[in-house]
């Protein structure tokens, strides 16, 4: 039996509180009678308290709808993300989807296993939170909350698997926070940006790109702002700033929603050229 395998089992096998079969219950049976109109996943609403207790992935309640989900099929029918679990939750002021994908397919299975597991723990986490932000706000009497998490397969090639998650919290304003994995499914290996590079010059090399294409953007576009004039508000990548490979093989650095940047910016990329970073990369495998 394979890790994705075993992962799914553990949830089948999660024990479900007697106050919740009901709901439980009657939630599987709407979804059978609505299922010609729309996924199964969307008619899952629980109350707090149940929502607070229940986290069982969906792919449980049908094979059929996690086959349905998969997002992008990867080296043929050998490599898939799927996902394997979603919750939707809509009370009174409160609202939240929470879509977590799943990977299948891999050569190292405890490769797979540990991404699968991560995704998993990550999500369950922020709904967890979730609820008890909810709670606090029940406390003060009450208010507005959104929150939406979920993924996006960006690159999809023979060799390179990069997979976003994206987080939006919504309470005042909105706020988006991206995570990156980017897998070389050939050699089953999970790619770091300092493992690009010979050695960290390639922070420099890539900083000086990003602040002229600031300079530059804002020079062309009047509705492009980076923080500060002079860019006073852009100093330095971090050593394991977000990015991923495109499918063209170049280098995407990104930044998240407020980090370098006013929030109607969004989330803000960068595509580094790669005769800006060529020197020092280690090769030529995965950024051309």
């Amino acid at each position: 039996m394979s890790k994705f395998d075993e992962l799914k089992k553990e949830y089948e096998s999660v024990d479900i509180p007697e106050e919740l079969a009901g709901v439980v219950k009657r939630s599987i049976r709407e979804a059978k009678q609505k299922k010609a109109k729309r996924p199964m996943m969307r008619n899952w609403l629980i109350g707090t308290a149940a929502a607070a207790a229940l986290f069982v992935g969906s792919i449980n309640v049908s094979p059929d709808l996690a086959k349905a989900m998969a997002k992008v099929p990867v080296l043929g029918s050998l490599v898939e993300v799927l996902t394997v679990q979603q919750i939707s939750f809509n009370e009174k002021t409160y609202d939240a989807d929470v879509s977590t994908p799943g990977i299948t397919g891999l050569g190292d299975k405890d490769l797979e296993a540990a991404l699968n597991e991560k995704y998993l723990n990550e999500n369950k986490a922020l709904y967890e939170q979730f609820q008890k932000d909810i709670a606090e706000l029940e406390k003060t009497g009450g208010g507005h909350m959104g929150m939406d998490v979920g993924y996006e397969v960006k690159t999809d090639n023979d060799r390179i698997l990069s997979i976003a998650r994206y987080e939006v919290n919504t309470v005042a304003s909105s706020s988006t926070v991206m995570k990156y994995d980017t897998v070389d499914k050939v050699d089953n290996v999970l790619i770091t940006l300092p493992s690009l590079f010979k050695n960290d010059q390639y922070i420099e090399a890539i900083n000086n790109y990003i602040a002229g294409e600031m300079k530059r953007q804002m020079a062309e576009d009047e509705n492009i702002s980076y923080f500060g004039a002079d860019l006073d508000g852009f100093t330095t990548i971090k050593p394991d700033q977000s990015f991923y490979i495109s499918d063209e093989g170049k280098l995407i650095i990104s930044f998240d929603k407020y980090e370098v940047a006013p929030g109607y910016m969004g989330i803000v990329t960068f595509e580094i050229p790669t005769d800006v970073i060529q020197k020092h990369l280690v090769s030529d495998v995965y950024i051309h």
